[in-house]
């Protein structure tokens, strides 16, 4: 069963009187407000904590409003089904929410000199619960595999653990991400490194990743 979202106590600048407007969804600066990581080989990982105000608004709006569907895949011989909801929305596709356009418009204007193009597409997936997950991988398909790039991904709703480790071999690192934290992810990052959103015991609430990739990036 997906446990009742929860809203954070700290996604409180749309708060007026105890009430938060619906529509109160506000893309905060990235200048200035920017963490990065230097992970090694050539990767690296940028933070933005709270990037979005009234992020929990959005997640509720965005599981309401995306038409979500179930995917099942091949695995060693046998069809399973992917523990997420997922939609993807292509280039040149409409966004399902204006702040997910001003989100995307956001990062293009901070990272387009270092990126040398904007960020075209939007996969969206729905964490319901602990028990939802995606395993170890690298986005190498595409352009990816040969060259660097960035995926930068939204996380609106409970928090989760995304985990880093690399590819060769190494200490994992983790980042708790949600109600509006921004990670990206560049440089060498999807060839030398691996990620992965592991399940977990421990009662959690519902999580909505957006992942915005440059053309033939996935």
């Amino acid at each position: 069963m997906t446990r009742t979202f929860q809203s954070s106590l700290f996604d409180m600048d749309g708060v007026v009187n105890g009430a938060v407007d619906s529509e109160d969804v506000t893309v905060r600066a990235l200048r200035g407000s920017v963490r990065r990581t230097r992970l090694g080989d050539g990767a690296w990982l940028d933070l933005r904590r709270g990037w979005l105000t009234g992020a929990d608004i959005l997640f509720e709006r965005l599981r309401d409003v995306v038409p979500w569907r179930a995917e099942s895949r091949v695995m060693y011989d046998r069809t399973v089904v992917v523990p997420r909801l997922l939609c993807f929305y292509g280039e040149g596709r409409s966004l399902p929410d204006v702040a997910l356009t001003e989100a995307r418009d956001g990062l293009d204007a901070y990272y387009r000199v270092e990126l040398g193009e904007s960020f075209a597409t939007a996969g969206l997936c729905f964490y319901r619960d602990g028990r939802d997950s995606v395993a170890w991988h690298g986005d190498r398909f595409g352009r990816s595999r040969t060259e660097d790039t960035m995926i930068a991904i939204l996380s609106v709703g409970a928090p989760r653990g995304l985990l880093l480790r690399p590819r060769n071999g190494g200490p994992s690192q983790r980042f708790e991400v949600g109600h509006g934290d921004l990670l990206v992810m560049g440089g060498s990052c999807q060839r030398t490194w691996d990620h992965a959103v592991p399940k977990t015991t421990t009662p959690t609430g519902p999580r909505i990743s957006v992942q915005f990739r440059p053309r033939g990036v996935s």
